[in-house]
């Protein structure tokens, strides 16, 4: 079983889109782990976990294998809601919003992976998790048995946080960048990223030498891709694979193996990769555009990996064999332009 994302909500000002979980299944063989191979730019700025504006959660992997984390709701809880960068909306659940007899706040459409569909959007005046609250909160109503959690922490609540992910801890540092310091440590890899709809988009990816945009996106376990990238690579071997979105409506798309994925000069070789025509993609206006929904199952290739929407960066740390390749390639290639 694997497990997708995406979904929009659309009709009020406060969504224009959001990426939301959706699960799929799928017969297909398991493929080979991608390889990380070469990379040409390294930038080493990180943020320190000693620094006083870091707070680090302790995370759950939920059934998804993804990550959860305790959040109040108004008070009440703790909730397990599940840390998702693709999602513009922060959401919750008809059992949160039955137990706390939220504020109704109209309608919106849900775009999911396979379907559009209306949705109930409620007020929450507080949301908290570790000791950052975030209010005033207009939020759509899900099923929990489509999200996998109580709720969904989206782009909403963390726009004026950095974000990191520890895969070897198993923790994510929340850091206020109103007062982060930046220190010179840590990371390999770092990508400048344009912010689209809440959303940070990385537009110099390449696949298979096809340049592509590429979304962070923490609430997915699989990686999708649309047709328009698929008909640029023309991909061979597919295989069938079902899609259940947050609507809980099916989609069918074909799951195939690409040859290479270049992110930030970082190359991941025999990279499985599923594709499909997606709504979600056309609400972000990526249609007829090459886009990958990158998730869980090749980001944690990286030993960690923040995102950072204040200076609209995403920034990779490679496990420590990939680091000292890194460094080896890096140093060849500064001997190689010496006088």
């Amino acid at each position: 079983m694997t497990y997708l994302s995406a979904a929009y909500l659309l009709g009020m000002p406060a969504f224009a889109a959001s990426l939301i979980g959706s699960s799929a299944s799928t017969v297909a063989v398991e493929p080979p782990a991608p390889v990380p191979s070469t990379a040409v730019e390294v930038e080493a700025i990180a943020p320190s976990l000693s620094d006083p504006a870091t707070e680090v959660l302790d995370l759950d992997q939920d059934r998804n294998n993804r990550f959860t984390v305790p959040v109040m709701v108004e008070g009440m809880g703790p909730f397990d809601f599940m840390i998702d960068t693709g999602s513009q909306a922060t959401a919750v659940t008809h059992q949160i919003n039955e137990g706390l007899q939220l504020t109704p706040f109209g309608t919106a459409t849900l775009v999911g992976m396979a379907s559009r569909r209306p949705v109930d959007v409620v007020e929450v005046s507080s949301m908290t998790f570790g000791s950052h609250t975030v209010q005033d909160l207009l939020s759509p109503v899900l099923d929990r048995q489509h999200v996998g959690a109580d709720g969904i922490l989206g782009l909403d609540s963390l726009q004026d946080f950095r974000v990191l992910i520890d895969f070897r801890e198993d923790t994510i540092a929340v850091q206020d960048v109103s007062t982060l310091r930046r220190q010179r440590q840590g990371f390999e890899i770092i990508v400048r990223a344009r912010q689209e709809l809440g959303q940070l988009l990385i537009t110099d990816a390449l696949v298979e030498g096809v340049r592509t945009t590429v979304i962070i996106d923490t609430g997915a376990q699989a990686s999708l891709g649309n047709l328009a990238l698929r008909d640029r690579i023309r991909t061979q071997r597919s295989q069938e694979v079902v899609t259940t979105d947050v609507n809980g409506v099916e989609m069918t798309g074909r799951l195939s193996y690409v040859r290479s994925l270049n992110l930030g000069g970082l190359e991941m070789q025999n990279v499985s990769l599923a594709f499909a025509d997606a709504p979600a993609f056309e609400a972000l206006g990526l249609k007829d555009t090459p886009v990958i929904s990158l998730g869980m199952q090749h980001l944690r290739m990286f030993d960690r990996v923040a995102i950072d929407f204040a200076s609209q960066r995403i920034l990779f740390d490679v496990p420590r064999d990939v680091a000292r390749q890194l460094r080896r390639q890096r140093n060849r290639s500064f001997n190689a332009i010496a006088p």
